[in-house]
């Protein structure tokens, strides 16, 4: 313990800003690093068409239906550098909207992978402003920890949030997953702030309502957050005031909702001031859409994302499908991709924070409003990834954070690299002490090293008690293991095995052509000429021809289809090898 002391006491001496500035180089590498080979995942091109459609229509938000423009026209930002690209107005799913949940797929189609040529150098500037943003929750951690909990707290949150490795699997991409945790993130912390001060701070209540305007235009799931909003708004976490409590808590909720009001403006300012006809897809408010007001897009997407949560999608779980999703997807989900150095810190660090009195109301600050999303989470149909718990995990890794502030790293306890000893009253006190200065400089490292094991493969991450990435896809599906990002690296692995073509059950959206791929398809989704085969696969599925055969895990696992008879032979056997942890390769012969 000794040794541990003299290095926090050298740590002591350094300005604790500084260190942050290598963690912030090794993200930057790690995300740079993996991204760079990461072909398009499922929904990246629907992503950067509608930002660089709402970008390049002077604010059209057409496209913007179930993800507002915010981040999507972050992520089109840098392509407004390349001159040469087109985005296709005059196709006809520009114009022609109907049914609702296609015309995106198809312009963004038309415009990755047919009007333009440059989808390698596209994906890679849309992908930089998300690598921005997941500094900026990094940021946002550091301030909110350190806030709560002290400087060293603030540091351990940083870290924590860039080398999660599901952020960091999410913090590459262009989707409004990371955007939309980064900012209702940034609302929460922002509330607090205006919830601690005395009256009305008018500077911390116009913060707070741009940051909740920012995230009802990153992500329409973000709403959600509303009620427990007003939850918090009225429960004891905050500095005693004098008067009765019911005036004090009753001018938090005013403050909440006009700062909602305000976030509404700002919604509205994103979606480029948009106004027409409503258009609302849902048969109980139809009766609307003959009347004209603000964001009718805004209005309508939150119509379709409540119809499609209630209503459900394809799932995969333990082998098994659903098209009505599964109650225990997330709590399993949570279990086999958290990282083991989070699963362990979590409950001690929630147990102390809350045993704690000086320190149990900023815990039930982040705790009650992550159990919450966690439970919503759960009464949704729609279990297609864990990246839909993204918003949750701020929360949970600065309650993480926290530790921290059980330990004393002061004159008391750190006085030349000494131990000072206490009454042997003071044991059970002592051993926590240890007991947190272990847990402190330990799991840490061990998140380090989970992080580090799984690169450049992070979205195929699932902790060492669920197998590892190898194991995923037998648990878990879609954006969860494999989400079509290994295309490239399935070009690069036939060039070194001198492989010039291959039998492919290819899952994802990219175009296997594009990469120069020879292949023969087989059954795949979504793309037609592999989602066609399944009814007649070009293959005996009781026993497979001789042959090279590359299959994705999604389609491997036939994640999509209740009955699961085209690749079961392949299931029951260890691939000859993988490409990262997405696609699996088989070598049959004569």
């Amino acid at each position: 313990m000794a040794t541990w002391l003299r290095i926090a006491a050298i740590c002591t001496a350094v300005p604790r800003q500084l260190l942050a500035v290598p963690l912030f180089l090794l993200f930057f590498w790690l995300a740079l690093n993996s991204l760079v080979l990461d072909s398009p995942t499922m929904d990246e091109q629907n992503h950067l068409a509608r930002g660089i459609a709402f970008l390049r229509s002077g604010g059209d938000p057409r496209l913007s239906l179930e993800h507002p423009p915010l981040i999507n026209s972050l992520s089109a930002l840098p392509l407004l550098t390349l001159p040469t690209v087109v985005v296709p107005f005059a196709h006809p799913s520009w114009a022609d909207m109907s049914p609702p949940d296609i015309y995106w797929y198809v312009f963004a189609e038309e415009f990755l992978w047919h009007a333009n040529q440059d989808v390698t150098r596209m994906i890679f500037l849309g992908r930089l402003p998300v690598v921005f943003l997941t500094m900026g929750l990094a940021l946002v951690g550091f301030h909110f920890a350190r806030e709560l909990w002290g400087q060293w707290a603030g540091l351990l949150a940083l870290f924590l949030l860039l080398f999660e490795p599901n952020i960091l699997a999410h913090g590459r991409l262009i989707t409004t997953d990371l955007g939309g945790a980064l900012f209702s993130f940034l609302a929460f912390y922002l509330l607090w702030r205006l919830w601690q001060a005395a009256g009305w701070n008018w500077r911390r209540w116009l913060w707070a309502g741009i940051a909740i305007g920012l995230a009802f235009g990153s992500k329409l799931s973000t709403l959600g957050f509303l009620p427990i909003w007003g939850v918090l708004a009225v429960l004891p976490l905050y500095p005693p005031r004098p008067g009765p409590y019911w005036q004090i808590a009753g001018r938090r909720v005013v403050q909440l909702a006009t700062a909602v009001l305000l976030s509404l403006l700002i919604t509205w300012v994103i979606f480029g001031f948009e106004w027409g006809l409503f258009r609302f897809p849902s048969e109980t408010l139809q009766f609307l859409n003959s009347a004209s007001g603000p964001m009718p897009t805004f209005w309508a997407g939150l119509d379709q994302i409540l119809n499609v949560s209630r209503g459900g999608r394809a799932a995969f779980l333990l082998g098994e499908f659903s098209d009505q999703g599964f109650l225990l997807y997330f709590p399993i989900a949570f279990l086999v991709k958290t990282p083991l150095a989070i699963l362990i810190t979590l409950p001690i660090a929630a147990i102390v924070r809350l045993w704690q009195r000086h320190t149990r109301r900023q815990a039930l600050y982040l705790l009650i409003p992550a159990i919450y999303y966690f439970a919503l989470s759960m009464w949704s149909g729609v279990n297609i990834g864990y990246r839909h718990l993204l918003p949750m995990l701020p929360l949970l890794l600065v309650l993480i954070s926290g530790l921290v502030a059980g330990i004393q790293l002061s004159g008391d306890q750190v006085s030349g690299a000494r131990w000072q000893r206490k009454p042997i009253s003071d044991y059970g006190s002592r051993l926590t002490n240890y007991g947190l200065r272990i847990t402190l400089f330990t799991f840490p490292l061990l998140l380090l090293m989970e992080t580090l094991t799984i690169h450049p493969h992070y979205l195929s991450f699932f902790n060492m008690a669920a197998g590892g990435p190898t194991n995923g896809p037998r648990l878990l599906s879609d954006s969860n293991v494999d989400w079509g990002q290994d295309l490239r690296r399935l070009q690069i692995w036939m060039a070194e095995h001198e492989v010039d073509s291959l039998k492919l059950g290819w899952f994802g959206t990219a175009v296997p052509a594009y990469y120069g791929l020879h292949y023969e398809p087989l059954p795949g989704f979504p793309r037609p000429e592999f989602y066609a085969l399944w009814t007649a696969p070009p293959f005996d599925p009781a026993q497979p021809e001789p042959g090279l055969y590359a299959i994705s895990a999604s389609s491997l696992w036939e994640s999509h289809w209740a009955n699961k008879t085209v690749y079961p032979w392949f299931r029951a056997r260890e691939p000859d090898d993988r490409v990262g942890y997405s696609i699996w390769i088989y070598e049959i012969e004569d």
